[in-house]
């Protein structure tokens, strides 16, 4: 099996890749951490043209955010441990689509013994009766914050769809119906400084995962592109002084407050 990798700046050559061994067609939108966005209905239109399955990761935005089926893929995948759990205490993930694709999945689930415990089924059940709630807050306070990033003179840039000067925010607006709680910006230091910076911070705890009540903030280069090579991380625009934001439900100008004194 051969698997070719694009970026999501590299998108457009979607069509350039593609051969008749394809089979499927697989990327996340908004990306991580960079949070590109790709545009779904564009990327369907090529990959059925070439007989490919697609296949979307729609965790970070969440099924209230964006919803792919719609837009004609195929299947959609979540981790559930993130916002669709919402609490940080499961562990769990969803495939959705249509019955025929999801039977040989639901076989080798069955025979592999990945099946979900019923404690944990539960808190999920219970969680996602909270979810619209719980997103729509955090896209608010997520926007506020990263406006207020925007206006900070040791941010040299913010990653965020809903920022109208952002690359991919007219196709996320098309696309999205919110622009969810996950913001990266790069920091004016170096990785030592960034991480001092994320090291004085009180309301956000510094942890890889996301999609969260609580607020947490990661070192890219330290945690989840850690085994990245220097140079992969370079290509992917991953910078030392880069730091991810999942924006929980704290009020927005109390985040705001700690972001302030922690760069300043």
């Amino acid at each position: 099996m051969t698997t070719t990798f694009l970026l999501g700046s590299e998108i457009n050559r979607l069509a350039e890749v593609l051969t008749d061994r394809t089979r499927i067609v697989f990327f996340e939108t908004p990306t991580n951490p960079q949070m590109e966005i790709i545009n779904i209905a564009e990327a369907v239109k090529v990959a059925k043209a070439a007989g490919a399955l697609v296949v979307v990761d729609n965790t970070f935005a969440s099924p209230i955010n964006q919803s792919p089926l719609e837009a004609g893929v195929d299947l959609v995948i979540h981790s559930t441990t993130k916002y669709l759990g919402g609490h940080s205490d499961l562990t769990g993930g969803v495939v959705i689509g249509r019955g025929e694709l999801l039977t040989p999945i639901w076989t080798w689930r069955k025979n592999l013994g990945q099946m979900m415990a019923p404690e944990v089924a539960f808190l999920l059940m219970r969680s996602l009766r909270t979810l619209a709630v719980r997103v729509r807050h955090q896209n608010d306070s997520a926007l506020a914050v990263a406006k207020f990033l925007q206006t900070h003179p040791r941010v040299k840039r913010v990653n965020y769809p809903g920022l109208p000067d952002f690359p991919g925010h007219n196709v996320a607006a098309t696309q999205m119906s919110g622009f969810g709680g996950m913001i990266s910006f790069v920091y004016d230091g170096d990785a030592a400084a960034t991480a001092a910076a994320v090291d004085k911070l009180k309301c956000f705890t510094i942890a890889a995962s996301l999609g969260g009540v609580e607020s947490l903030v990661t070192q890219p280069i330290t945690t989840t592109h850690h085994g990245v090579t220097p140079e992969e991380r370079v290509r992917r625009g991953i910078a030392d002084s880069m730091v991810r934001l999942s924006v929980g439900l704290e009020d927005a100008e109390d985040l705001i407050d700690d972001l302030r004194q922690a760069l300043d």
